[in-house]
């Protein structure tokens, strides 16, 4: 028998258990849903499931109620695609009740009962009876999702690729070219399909980083979306290299670039079918559509260098993703263009100690190989293999992709200076 229940554990053990679990789970298609609970405990989790980004597109209705509230709301309302069911009631009034609510079901709704009662026997009579599923009570936000996905989700589709957004604490910090140099790395060190989109459709600077001249990008897929598939996309992409594939951006002023919050939607949906990577470089402003493409993405990298302005901002960016992103890992950090000659800035300890986050990279000022790579059009590995800050575009891209960590920054402390004694010693 299926038992999606979990056990009590401390909040903080059970919020990192259900962000794990999350993560493997597909987004959900675009589908209604009502609930109908008995308990807060219930509900709560499947009001917080509905939040989640994975059911961006379905639409979900929570009431207070059970089986008999479901058959009288349902007697002069057509049912959805899934309904959801909380029952406390014993195994025979259950089924009986059930059979009642069948009376006004549409056949291709699908139902999920979440019941408090381990019987086996009663599970199989469920299931024979044509429901979908029996979950027991105590549920968790991410088995609601996890239920719904193994009936709506085709186990047979094609896998999704994952999404990675970029976007810079503040306008010249990097992080476009953090974007392409990360992209680039995991192209060519892992020879995987990797796909840039240039979602700055008045500045983008991706095709000049690429040296790269393409009649078509993004700009045509976002104003023609009904156009829009493998098809249409492979003729939009540029190639980069073996492995990497560009939606330039048109990087022109004869238009303006006003989009609704859905506009890019298609064109990501469709991109993460093509290839297992997908790197979106956000530009630095936030509207409807940057802020619907941070929150869906899998993963979000926040690039900021060393100073006062660029702190406000980036906490700003992770005090609201963890808040649009509650069952995903807080954003990932670049402290980039550290150590600037003559420039006082804000230590890296000081710095990401009101974030809460440990910096995924922190990368020098080196003016001369930046601005050598972006002069040239090549990227940074392109110019100089053996360069420490290619290594740690390296490391970047294995930890985005997910085959290596974050390492953890030591702190200076009272074991430093005694392993300074002690070779002074020496």
């Amino acid at each position: 028998m299926s038992n999606l229940a979990y056990d009590e554990r401390t909040g903080v053990e059970e919020t990192a258990a259900e962000i794990a679990a999350m993560q493997a789970l597909r987004p959900i298609p675009r589908i209604s849903i009502q609930a109908f609970c008995e308990t807060e405990g219930v509900a709560g989790p499947i009001e917080r499931a509905g939040e989640d980004r994975r059911m961006a597109k379905a639409h979900l209705k929570v009431h207070m109620g059970g089986i008999p509230t479901a058959i009288e709301f349902y007697q002069g309302a057509p049912t959805p695609n899934l309904i959801l069911l909380e029952s406390r009631a014993e195994p025979k009034e259950m089924l009986e009740q059930l059979g009642q609510l069948a009376e006004h079901c549409d056949p291709t709704t699908k139902v999920v009962v979440i019941g408090h009662y381990n019987d086996v026997g009663l599970y199989r009579e469920l299931i024979r009876s044509g429901i979908s599923e029996y979950v027991i009570a105590p549920i968790s936000m991410a088995d609601i999702v996890s239920v719904i996905s193994s009936i709506f989700v085709d186990p047979e589709a094609e896998p999704i690729g994952r999404s990675i957004a970029f976007i810079g604490a503040k306008g010249g910090v990097g992080s476009s070219t953090m974007a392409h140099n990360v992209a680039w790395a995991m192209s060519s060190l892992f020879k995987s399909e990797v796909v840039v989109a240039d979602m700055d459709l008045a500045f983008g600077t991706a095709n000049i980083n690429f040296d790269q001249d393409p009649p078509q990008g993004i700009g045509e897929a976002v104003f023609s979306p009904e156009r829009i598939d493998e098809v249409y996309l492979d003729r939009l992409l540029a190639t980069c290299a073996e492995h990497l594939s560009l939606l330039a951006a048109p990087s022109t002023l004869d238009r303006v670039y006003d989009f609704d919050p859905e506009a890019f939607a298609p064109i990501i949906e469709t991109a993460q079918r093509a290839a297992p990577m997908l790197i979106l470089d956000v530009p630095h402003l936030w509207s409807g559509w940057s802020k619907n493409t941070l929150m869906r993405a899998d993963d979000v990298v926040i690039t900021a260098t060393p100073e006062l302005a660029n702190l406000r901002n980036a906490k700003n960016l992770v005090d609201m993703l963890r808040k649009l992103r509650p069952n995903d890992p807080p954003p990932k950090l670049i402290l980039n263009q550290t150590g600037v000659p003559k420039r006082p800035e804000i230590s890296v300890e000081d710095f990401v100690e009101p974030l809460g986050i440990t910096p995924m990279a922190v990368i020098p000022f080196e003016p001369q190989l930046f601005g050598n790579a972006a002069n040239n059009g090549r990227m940074l590995g392109e110019m100089d293999a053996r360069s420490p800050i290619v290594s740690t575009i390296s490391e970047i891209a294995h930890v985005l992709t997910g085959r290596s960590e974050i390492k953890t920054r030591k702190k200076p402390g009272l074991g430093t200076i005694l392993e300074k004694l002690r070779l002074g010693k020496k």
